[in-house]
């Protein structure tokens, strides 16, 4: 095949992912990004001489797309994949609770887990298992209730739900529970926990994000000969006869195809004039913010690699001291999602509500002077994965031939995740590459 022109929009996972699988079919293949380096939502900064994530992104081992990226951009060695999941769970005044699946064949594999989690009790354990088996056979395109109403209908106490179900639903749909749509939450666990055993096993990133996805996918993309610029702000794509006008701030592009792979928020102001008015309905996807709190203490206050905490604002706190440090100072970051109250309240007060929090949870920490103590915020981290939003959420394919949408908040089916980012790539190249076959 000819070299074949295709553009694509946006340097995050869903565009780095397209711009990929266009190369490897002999694509020449521009992709832009506005900022000065790659990763979209999924970036690493330095602030006080610390490389801190913007948010501490995790995954789980049924994220095959994305850690097949990782493993095709070299990020793989940065990363951290669990043997068999386990969750240590956190609650002041208490002894720890593990949340560990056992060696059984799903979905009796967190039976144990379930019977021995000491945060709940005898009875709120035995209906946990049940209505677990009930969401098995929830249709995920269920969006007309909340997981929340859902879960209270199946027998669900309100603890229950903040110290069991919450503790998935708040990372991965960026809600809680009572807010967050049914079919996303059924989605969710049935992927995750109750179709294959192993599915649910996390995945972290222990290297800075700028190491694990931004650096090494610009040396992959060089190497695949994809034309890389960044700093290159697009501002409209317009059909030009049977190509396409990508114009920039500063010059414009031609191509055959284009992948927009942008943030809803900000896609409809690039698309082609004749899908704006449809484009609209992004909109009503809305957005929802993370919150991460960062801590350097004087010394080693957390056991684990992460934990989660119940009955505290704590949600999950991570440690993320670099592997260089070689004193016994300790860096852990607390991820908050769902933080519409945190993302407004000041650096200060934060610190006043987190680091006393954080002594109740981790006992060693209450004698700890903090060294570093610093917060991220994501007004927009993702769409807001409430009920409504599954028709929202637009295909791959428009209605122009040769353009089309990436991005997590497509409908990919799963929530607003790397994973979904990185399926969503792959679709929209695959659009990109049948038009630009019959050509």
């Amino acid at each position: 095949m000819s070299a074949t022109r295709a553009v694509v929009i946006g340097g995050g996972v869903a565009g780095v992912t397209a711009a990929l699988d266009l190369a490897d079919r002999a694509v020449d293949v521009t992709l832009v990004e506005v900022r000065p380096r790659l990763g979209g939502a999924a970036y690493s900064f330095e602030r006080d001489g610390l490389a801190l994530d913007n948010g501490q992104h995790v995954f789980l081992r049924c994220c095959t797309d994305y850690r097949a990226l990782l493993d095709r951009i070299g990020g793989s060695g940065g990363v951290e994949l669990q043997s068999r999941l386990e969750i240590p769970v956190l609650r002041p005044g208490h002894a720890p609770a593990l949340l560990r699946r056992s060696r059984l064949p799903a979905p009796g594999h967190l039976g144990p887990a379930l019977l021995r989690y000491g945060h709940l009790s005898v009875r709120e354990r035995i209906g946990v298992a049940r209505a677990a088996l009930k969401l098995a056979r929830v249709d995920p395109a269920r969006d007309d209730e909340t997981f929340g109403k859902w879960l209270a209908a199946h027998g669900q106490s309100p603890r229950a739900i903040a110290n069991l179900w919450d503790l998935i639903a708040l990372p991965t749909l960026n809600l809680p529970a009572a807010q967050a749509s049914l079919g996303l939450g059924a989605f969710v666990f049935q992927e995750g926990l109750l179709r294959g055993a192993a599915a649910g096993d996390i995945g972290t990133h222990r290297a800075p994000l700028g190491e694990i996805i931004g650096a090494p996918a610009l040396r992959t993309l060089q190497r695949s000969g994809v034309d890389v610029r960044l700093r290159w702000r697009a501002q409209e794509v317009e059909r030009d006869g049977e190509r396409f006008e990508v114009r920039g701030e500063q010059d414009d592009l031609t191509a055959d195809a284009v992948v927009l792979a942008v943030p809803h928020p900000r896609a409809a102001a690039i698309m082609p004039s004749e899908l704006r008015v449809a484009a609209a309905a992004f909109e009503g996807l809305g957005s929802s913010p993370i919150v991460n709190v960062h801590v350097v203490y004087d010394r080693h206050v957390l056991d684990h690699r992460f934990a989660a905490g119940v009955d505290s604002p704590v949600q999950y706190v991570f440690d993320r001291t670099p592997a260089d440090w070689d004193d016994e100072r300790q860096y852990v970051a607390v991820s908050l999602s769902g933080a519409e109250l945190e993302v407004a309240m000041r650096t200060e007060e934060l610190r006043e509500r987190y680091v006393p929090a954080l002594a109740e949870l981790l006992p060693r920490a209450g004698n700890a002077e903090v060294l570093i103590f610093a917060v991220t915020r994501e007004h927009a981290a993702t769409f807001r994965a409430a009920p409504g939003t599954r028709a929202l959420r637009p295909s791959a394919r428009t209605s122009v031939p040769g353009f089309a949408l990436a991005g997590a908040w497509t409908a990919t089916n799963w929530p607003a995740t790397l994973e979904g980012a990185a399926r969503s790539g792959h679709a929209a190249a695959s659009v990109a590459m049948e038009h630009i076959r019959g050509l």
